[in-house]
């Protein structure tokens, strides 16, 4: 089985997502090359003419590795926006990303139209502590333009070394001028599952990036929160903003609350990217009890694997906006130069059929947040759809707590100022009083499609 991986640059921490999975080597079937005709070797030849040509007049000398590094992403790039070719640094920093540690600011981004744009800080790290926030377009990197940039150009200019300082001139929806934002780099490791309780009885777990070690930490929380003096009668899983990471995890995850059935399936043109991926009721965590999960336009990739599946096996009501629609996966393959192709080489979808590509997964209730005033209106929401170059939609296929009770009470601020969290914790209280009555519906969602 081939390791898949949606993938999305996350700073300060690179990341990713999205996307997102598994180890960094690739055993995918692929179809047998055909051979070459002479249109083929046509444009070949046009090729090195080309490259003979801007290496012996192009005002400036370059090195021949540099053009062809150059053509190699150009073509990449031109396929969608999450193909790209990496260098060996470059593949380097993708193999430690997935660890959960990085050196940056930050910053989710991704283009749109023509713009580098911040999908979402991520929480609690410089970026996010500067005051950057979504929807802000980059417009300068220390004084230099990005509009011409490529993505993996603004990621090598914004990562650096910890303690350094990066000054980000931020276009912002409602302001008159440029923001500049300096931000002092750092490493960051990121923990991505928190969990606290919202109330005697009712937990919360918070996934914020889909990592290697995400379903072990997801295991603990659930087992602390199982094993407090009140039986626990209702969870919030909250996958707000979250860009998404390994395929593998996304996986796990959605098995500890799921007993049967489908969890995700790829389709792609190979019949090695013809996979499913089902639930073992071994693996399972979580007891018997509602769940509400949070999504919102931030959540990407794997959360939406772990949303939809939730949402067709009627195991979760899934609460807050509509997702930000990445339903492709990325095959990352192994170069003999050291680099790695990242290429979008299927589609996934729900269990009962559903393509999430540019679609997103719909809420079963729709509920905006309430931002005060001071915060940025989110009528400027950022969706897989809005990027240059992405896929159409393909509707039908051919933890940071120390475990002690005293220190597991969700902050009463922070839930006062969550509309959407607060939503979330009443329709747990009034479901779980009918629950039991409920159960009937929770059969696995019809998979005769796939």
């Amino acid at each position: 089985m081939g390791h898949l991986k949606s993938w999305k640059f996350i700073l300060p921490l690179l990341m990713l997502t999205a996307f997102l999975a598994g180890a960094m080597s690739s055993q995918i079937t692929l179809p047998p090359a055909r051979a070459a005709s002479d249109a083929d070797y046509e444009k070949m030849r046009l090729f090195t003419e080309v490259l003979a040509e801007v290496q012996s007049k192009y005002v400036e000398e370059k090195s021949l590795d540099d053009l062809i590094d150059e053509a190699l992403k150009g073509m990449l790039n031109g396929l969608d926006p999450h193909s790209a070719y990496l260098t060996q640094a470059e593949f380097k920093e993708l193999q430690d990303d997935t660890k959960g540690s990085f050196s940056g600011v930050g910053i989710e981004i991704t283009p749109k139209d023509g713009a580098l744009t911040v999908v979402s800080p991520i929480e609690g790290t410089p970026a996010d502590l500067a005051g950057v926030k979504a929807g802000d377009q980059i417009m300068k990197i220390d004084g230099q333009l990005t509009k011409n940039m490529t993505l993996t150009e603004a990621i090598k200019a914004i990562r650096g070394e910890r303690g350094t300082s990066v000054t980000l001139s931020l276009m912002r929806e409602g302001e008159s001028q440029l923001l500049d934002i300096a931000i002092v780099r750092d490493v960051i490791p990121i923990h991505s599952v928190r969990f606290n309780l919202l109330e005697e009885g009712y937990g919360y777990v918070r996934i914020i990036s889909f990592q290697e070690n995400t379903t072990r930490d997801l295991i603990k929380a659930l087992e602390t929160l199982q094993d407090q003096p009140a039986p626990l009668k209702g969870l919030v899983l909250d996958l707000r903003n979250d860009p998404g990471g390994l395929l593998q995890e996304a996986v796990r995850v959605a098995d500890q609350f799921l007993n049967e059935g489908i969890i995700v399936s790829t389709v792609g043109r190979s019949p090695g990217q013809k996979m499913v991926f089902r639930a073992s009721s071994t693996q399972t965590a979580a007891g018997n009890y509602p769940i509400v999960c949070l999504v919102n336009n931030g959540s990407a990739s794997a959360s939406e694997i772990v949303a939809g599946a939730l949402q067709d096996h009627k195991r979760a009501i899934i609460m807050g906006t509509t997702t930000f629609g990445k339903g492709s996966v990325q095959t990352i393959l192994p170069l003999s130069d050291k680099g790695a192709l990242k290429l979008t080489t299927a589609r996934f979808y729900t269990p009962s059929g559903r393509s999430i590509q540019a679609e997103g997964i719909k809420p079963d209730m729709i509920v905006p947040l309430e931002l005060p005033s001071e915060q940025l209106d989110p009528a400027g929401e950022i969706r897989e759809k809005d990027i240059r170059g992405a896929m159409p939609s393909q509707s039908a296929k051919p933890s940071e707590n120390s475990g002690s009770a005293g220190k597991l009470q969700y902050p009463l601020e922070k839930l006062a100022l969550d509309n959407q969290l607060q939503r979330a914790l009443d329709q747990l209280k009034v479901w779980s009083t009918y629950f039991d009555s409920y159960l009937p519906a929770l059969a696995p969602a019809s998979t005769d499609a796939l």
